[in-house]
């Protein structure tokens, strides 16, 4: 069982009602327990809010629990639904299923891009062992397709601020794409440049998720 009294941290809660939170997640919080964290996430801090003001009583429920509908990385903050029933979240799986909610995020990329606006495609592969995904121009087997949309806000010393829609959500898609085309995110050691990143002191990557 999950300890959900174990941290007292504040949630920073974006919009509430009867069915729904939207929760702005910190950068370095994880969403769900993994074999690093187990207590302190985002669903047990939901849990232990929503106990706490007697929506939620884990010995009254046999088969729902409180969820979070969507997940971002452990160091990309921003937007997270989370359901408050199982009705709510069966609808709003439904919901994510057929790309009904359009997901914007705001990013810094090195460089400055040539088309200011556009989609980028691609097909992105997983390798679950390294925890990191390669992006191809053309279909490779396993590889699923990815689309992401983009428009360049600002440029300034060599940087250029973006706003993305993510039309397809795979695993670190934003990072790796526009690493795949030579613009990796400000602060992504993992797809980037740590050299690039350690002369402007930047240690995460430079992305959140801004509007739903």
């Amino acid at each position: 069982p999950l300890d959900i009294n174990s941290e007292d941290i504040p949630l920073d809660i974006v919009y509430e009602d009867d069915n729904i939170l939207l929760l702005n997640k910190k950068v370095g919080l994880l969403s769900h327990p993994d074999e690093t964290e187990y207590n302190d996430t985002l669903i047990t801090r939901v849990k232990r809010y929503l106990y706490e003001k007697g929506d939620y009583n884990p010995k009254d429920e046999n088969s729902f629990a409180p969820a979070l509908v969507n997940r971002i990385d452990r160091n990309t903050g921003g937007i997270v639904i989370a359901a408050k029933n199982a009705e709510s979240l069966r609808i709003l799986n439904q919901k994510l299923k057929d790309r009904e909610m359009e997901k914007y995020y705001l990013c810094v990329v090195h460089g400055i891009l040539k088309k200011k606006s556009g989609t980028l495609t691609g097909w992105l592969l997983k390798d679950e062992k390294k925890n990191r995904v390669d992006v191809f121009k053309s279909q490779k087997n396993g590889a699923k397709e990815i689309r992401t949309k983009y428009d360049v806000i600002e440029e300034k010393d060599g940087l250029s601020l973006v706003e993305v829609e993510l039309l397809t959500g795979r695993t670190h898609q934003i990072r790796a794409h526009f690493a795949s085309i030579g613009h990796p995110l400000l602060g992504d050691g993992k797809y980037g440049t740590n050299a690039l990143n350690k002369a402007l002191g930047y240690k995460k990557q430079f992305l959140y998720s801004y509007k739903l």
